[in-house]
């Protein structure tokens, strides 16, 4: 190996390090904000609210009102169908 290649090696695998050292860090965070919000759902379930339900809501206030109104619409008629 040459002096410039054994250089550029050097480089190379410092900053893979680096990558690695960020997404273990990313890990640990997300790790962290998953018992935060574990937590959360614990405080609401002991105070009444239905938990599956506030999941339920999070996951819809992340999507526009439109496809809200689409998945509903096909739930209807597909319960509607069945006879429920």
């Amino acid at each position: 190996m040459t002096q410039s290649t054994d250089g550029t090696y050097r480089v190379a695998a410092d900053e893979l390090r680096s990558f690695i050292e960020r997404i273990e860090r990313l890990d640990a965070e997300k790790k962290d904000i998953a018992d935060m919000q574990k937590e959360v759902m614990c405080e609401a379930k002991s105070r009444g609210y239905d938990t599956k339900a506030i999941r339920k809501i999070v996951a819809m206030r992340k999507k526009d009102p439109q496809e809200i109104s689409e998945e509903q619409a096909v739930l209807d008629l597909y319960m509607e169908s069945i006879g429920m």
